[in-house]
């Protein structure tokens, strides 16, 4: 039997981030999509996804799926029998990070929330991706599916995200570490730093000519890729 696999989108984002991938990694095997909308903390978003989640699973997380994937692994690591990582970060939120997303968090409140969907794409996908009408609106109709009060939830939860970095050192699951090549909010060094951190039981990919939103920019070789991982 293989092992079900638990998709953690990013932020904003929904099951679509994923559906490039879907069909070839279902085929005898149990998918499920994590509901990181409705809290306002890891911690909650882990344990929701721990009550859903079969005992033992693969675990996948983009972005602030990533920042969940670690918490899953901090609170139940025996659950988890596989980790694939994708332009994401193991490193603390700090205050400069965290400005950005409090004036974000502003502009949702103040009812902007196009203006915050609009400021995001600029840095979402590789600059070549930018005039790609049908990407744009897959990804605006993900960020409208979470709407703006499940927005500002997701980045109060990640503005409190602590350092995942310890939990790389020495782990013996096998580990996808995945980032677009031209990724600018989780670039290439953050994923050479935690495939680094894991040693041999990480894979490090750097995708050519891709974004932060790998998944659906360069949906074959991140297929591809997660193949391998759960082989």
């Amino acid at each position: 039997m293989k092992d079900p696999l638990v998709f953690v989108p990013g932020l904003s984002c929904n099951a679509a981030l994923y559906a490039p991938q879907w069909s070839a990694l279902a085929d005898g095997r149990l998918i499920l999509v994590a509901d990181h909308a409705r809290d306002d903390s890891l911690g909650a978003i882990a344990e929701r996804l721990l009550a859903a989640a079969p005992p033992r699973f693969a675990l996948c997380g983009l972005s602030m799926g990533g920042y969940i994937a670690f918490e899953v692994l901090r609170r139940a690591p025996e659950r988890v029998t596989r980790l694939a990582l994708l332009d994401t970060s193991a490193k603390p939120a700090t205050p400069e990070t965290n400005e950005p997303r409090a004036q974000m968090i502003v502009l949702a409140e103040k009812g902007a929330y196009d203006n915050v969907t609009t400021l995001l794409w600029q840095r979402l996908v590789a600059p070549a991706r930018l005039t790609d009408e049908p990407l744009r609106q897959l990804v605006r109709g993900m960020a409208d599916d979470v709407g703006a009060e499940g927005f500002v939830r997701q980045q109060k939860a990640i503005m409190r995200r602590p350092d995942s970095r310890p939990l790389l050192e020495g782990l013996e699951k096998p580990t996808l570490v995945l980032v677009g090549e031209e990724d600018a909010i989780t670039p290439v060094t953050e994923a050479q730093e935690m495939a680094g951190l894991a040693g041999g039981a990480a894979e490090l990919v750097i995708v050519p000519r891709c974004g932060h939103l790998a998944t659906l920019e360069a949906p074959e070789p991140v297929t591809g890729a997660l193949m391998r991982w759960l082989a």
